[in-house]
């Protein structure tokens, strides 16, 4: 040694799955100010499908000084979220990652904020999960799709910003990548936790989450997610919701909409008016619920209007066909098993009493021993 001050080991790396959004680089600015206290390496997995270095995800030149030396790019060729976190912890080294999507925006002070809930975390604690903030159009009410990114704020174990211990991804393998999407990935892995004996804990650190730009018609892409529950089912059983803390949405509201529609057209075909006309107004009823519920709480714009009309009759077969595609890919699985985990170790033990074991006897007693 020289006699210089030593370098502490770091206590995190930062792990960001990115499909290359345009909000990458601001992500990538905001962890700025957390390069002076613990952070080890940021580790970027492009998951474009036929990415290469000839199309870099980031221009590592613009990113501030201090973070690009930090910054390495890997690829996981669009395996999805699941596949790319399991890319990016396995090529670092320090004891905890922390996994944030390429979207937030950690503010100032977020790297002190992690490191002292990493310090508060007990030896059997796994995870430690950040208080996401959306934030509220000012002046008016919010659209239906900032209010479904305003439940991020509730959710469990949300990998936007969520930190674990590497010992606890390595007992649990990592992400299950039979989850091929956003959904349901980071609940699955928190469930095998869970059970293994470890515990997840919410942190003080705040992350801002802001809500994302969609078309009109994202609400019914968002029912592919369907086909993610089914594989929930099969892995964690029918009580996978309330393990989860994941409420019971709308599906089976969905899938009796569909089925009055189905046959409205089916009797009509048959020759059945009034029938046919009955089961139609059933679903012209379920579907107006559904619309209002959407159009109540929202800006009620004609637009949003618009878009929640058009959408609430798309969304139940949508729903419907994701969840059988589901069923579908369950049943091509070779394996429908959850990933095994392993539990934390156990604690040290106590150190031995020096006091002669015929005193230690009357406490044993005492506890009912």
């Amino acid at each position: 040694m020289s006699g210089g001050e030593a370098t502490p080991s770091p206590r995190f790396d930062v792990v960001v799955p990115t499909v290359g959004r345009a909000t990458l680089p601001a992500t990538l600015a905001a962890l700025t100010p957390a390069v002076p206290r613990g952070l080890g390496q940021v580790l970027l997995v492009d998951d474009r499908p036929g990415a290469d270095a000839t199309d870099p995800v980031v221009d590592r030149d613009a990113l501030p000084a201090g973070l690009g030396e930090r910054v390495r790019i890997l690829r996981s060729g669009g395996r999805g979220p699941a596949g790319a976190r399991n890319v990016g912890w396995r090529a670092g080294t320090a004891p905890w990652v922390a996994f944030l999507d390429d979207d937030v925006l950690p503010p100032d002070g977020w790297a002190a904020a992690l490191a002292a809930d990493l310090d508060a975390a007990a030896p059997d604690v796994a995870g430690v999960q950040a208080r996401l903030v959306v934030p509220r159009p000012a002046g008016r009410r919010p659209t239906d799709q900032e209010r479904s990114d305003g439940a991020l704020e509730d959710a469990a174990w949300a990998t936007a910003d969520m930190a674990y211990r590497r010992e606890a991804l390595e007992a649990a393998t990592g992400f299950d990548e039979r989850f091929p999407r956003a959904y349901r990935e980071d609940a699955d892995l928190a469930l095998r936790l869970e059970r293994a004996g470890w515990r997840l804990a919410r942190g003080a650190r705040v992350c801002v989450h802001p809500p994302r730009t969609a078309p009109w018609h994202a609400s019914v892409g968002r029912q592919r997610g369907n086909a993610d529950d089914a594989t929930m089912r099969t892995l964690h059983g029918p009580d996978w919701r309330a393990a989860a803390r994941v409420p019971r949405g709308r599906r089976r509201v969905h899938l009796a909409t569909v089925a009055a529609g189905a046959a409205a057209a089916g009797l009509a075909a048959a020759g059945r008016p009034r029938a046919a006309a009955l089961a139609a107004a059933g679903w012209a009823a379920s579907t107006a619920q559904f619309s209002w519920t959407r159009i109540a709480p929202g800006p009620r714009t004609p637009r949003e209007t618009a878009a929640m009309v058009a959408t609430s009759a798309l969304i139940p077969p949508a729903a419907a066909w994701h969840w059988a595609r589901g069923w579908v890919r369950v049943a091509r699985m070779d394996d429908r098993a959850p990933l095994p985990a392993a539990g934390p170790r156990p604690a040290a033990p106590a150190a031995a009493d020096p006091r002669p074991a015929a005193a230690a006897v009357p406490q044993e007693a005492a506890a009912g021993a």
